[in-house]
């Protein structure tokens, strides 16, 4: 059912005198199959996203010894994300919030070139759904079949029918949960655990989870879920412009419309008559039960199903294809308003501008990969005290530095301190090395703390001076191996000047 009917049985049963609730009553929607250009496309993309979703943990990616050897691997135990050869640690959040960053102004500039473009080929609502409608018109057959059986009273084969469609359905949902939490752990491994019911219960109750959500959302919620649930079509309505590409009717060809025989009958006659003959095959395959002809509507998802529907009909009834289509705003107004149509404008300074956000973003992001360090630093100076004034005169600050190695190997750093003699820096747990700085050894991919002390002696004290209270340091460390070096700026705090 349409919109505009819809709309005229609402006001039919109101002049009736019948209460209308405060929700429309739900209708189930049978969605026909069809074949064609974009749902080619769609079914392309739905064995290539889901492909790559179900088969990616088992991917092996070499990183040497000491590393895991999956390429795509959240390692929550070790706070480590490895993505074939990238590897993220906590501290490079920044990493994640970029590719947010990107994948939000993405979304905008495919709404910009042609609308919902995500909703319709890329949301992992629509390509489940598409997946469970498949599957159910295998077993159940099209559309007018599915509607033929839902209203007759169930008979041996068309219980057997629906058990098979439901366990299918749940075999696909409990495969799309087991996958997810592949990713979480070594996946040959996690497999075989689970299979003998010795994975870990967090792995069994997210399975659970996203089984049910999946055969919940794509069996039977479906279209309501891009309808009630989904904020995207309200924030897209609001960033869409005259010059996006959206699904469109085309009324200045289409209408009049009439039979096939009527319409023909007009021509001939030599007065108008549209090229829609009220088929209403687009309709009938749209999963969300949108009759495109009412114009544009927040539950079309713009998957362009309606668009191959259109096309093939056209063919056979041998008038041009395109009577649905991509089309945008501004040109639908221009020919009903008999005016040329303009060329589509793809690059303008909306889409200009969102796609150098995007290359300046992954850029910068790139750049910062490929220049990073495989060691880090950080320091922290003591607070309480500031400062030690020792027997000698001498002046001690403390620090605690935390190393990180961010390789698969044990490597040997040696901690330097930028206007200090190496017998005036010594640590906690570190040993003097060939240059007599101290020298401290980190696993493969671990970080170490440990304490620092920097002394200053007493015939290097400056006093009488207001800003000698405290001067800028700072600390370098230097891989005894390649040679690589992590300098961080801190403080060396010492008396004020006027306090001798």
């Amino acid at each position: 059912m349409s919109v505009k009917q819809q709309q005229a049985r609402e006001i039919a049963l109101e002049a009736q005198g019948v209460e209308l609730g405060l929700y429309a009553p739900h209708q189930k929607i049978y969605p026909q199959a069809v074949s064609g250009r974009f749902r080619n496309i769609k079914w392309a993309i739905l064995i290539f996203t889901l492909g790559i979703y179900y088969f990616l943990p088992f991917v092996r990616w070499d990183r040497g010894p000491n590393a895991p050897s999956q390429a795509v691997l959240v390692d929550l135990d070790h706070h480590r994300f490895y993505f074939f050869f990238i590897e993220i640690w906590p501290q490079e959040v920044y990493y994640l919030t970029g590719l947010l960053i990107v994948a939000a102004v993405a979304l905008f500039l495919m709404n910009a070139v042609a609308g919902r473009l995500w909703c319709g080929y890329l949301c992992p609502q629509t390509v489940w759904t598409d997946l469970f409608f498949a599957v159910e018109r295998l077993i159940e057959g099209d559309r007018r079949e599915r509607m033929k059986k839902d209203g007759e009273k169930w008979n041996l084969e068309t219980f057997a029918q629906s058990m098979l469609k439901h366990w299918i359905w749940l075999m696909i949902a409990w495969w799309t949960g087991g996958a997810w939490v592949l990713y979480f752990a070594d996946a040959p491994t996690l497999v075989y655990q689970l299979a003998t019911f010795q994975g870990p219960v967090t792995a069994y109750i997210w399975i659970a989870i996203l089984t049910f959500t999946t055969y919940f959302f794509a069996g039977y919620m479906r279209e309501q879920v891009c309808t009630y649930m989904c904020p995207w079509p309200r924030i897209q309505a609001a960033l869409t412009d005259e010059w996006a590409l959206n699904v469109t009717y085309r009324y200045d060809r289409g209408e009049p419309r009439n039979s096939l025989k009527k319409a023909a009958a007009l021509r001939e006659a030599g007065q108008p008559a549209g090229d829609c003959v009220d088929c209403n095959q687009c309709f009938n395959v749209c999963p969300t039960g949108v009759d495109i002809r009412d114009g544009l509507q927040i539950d079309c998802i713009q998957c362009g199903l309606c668009i191959d529907a259109c096309d093939n009909v056209m063919v056979k009834v041998g008038r041009p294809t395109g009577l649905i289509g991509y089309d945008t705003d501004i040109n639908v107004k221009r020919r009903e308003a008999g005016q040329p149509e303009l060329k589509t404008r793809i690059l303008r300074a909306r889409t200009i501008v969102y796609a150098a956000v995007i290359a300046l973003v992954g850029s910068t992001m790139a750049v910062a990969l490929a220049t990073r360090n495989s060691s880090g630093l950080a320091v922290i100076h003591d607070r309480n005290p500031l400062f030690v004034t020792l027997q000698d005169g001498g002046i001690r600050n403390a620090y605690t530095v935390r190393l990180s190695n961010k390789i698969p190997e044990t490597r040997s750093f040696e901690i330097r301190v930028e206007g200090f003699e190496p017998s005036q820096v010594d640590s906690a747990g570190g040993k003097r090395g060939p240059n007599g700085w101290p020298v401290l050894s980190v696993d493969p991919d671990q970080t170490l703390e440990d304490r620092v002390f920097v002394t200053l002696p007493r015939n290097a004290v400056k006093h009488g001076h207001d800003d000698e209270d405290k001067r800028d340091i700072a600390f370098v460390l230097v891989d005894l191996a390649s040679g690589a070096s992590v300098r961080v700026k801190d403080h060396f705090m010492q008396p004020d000047g006027d306090k001798k």
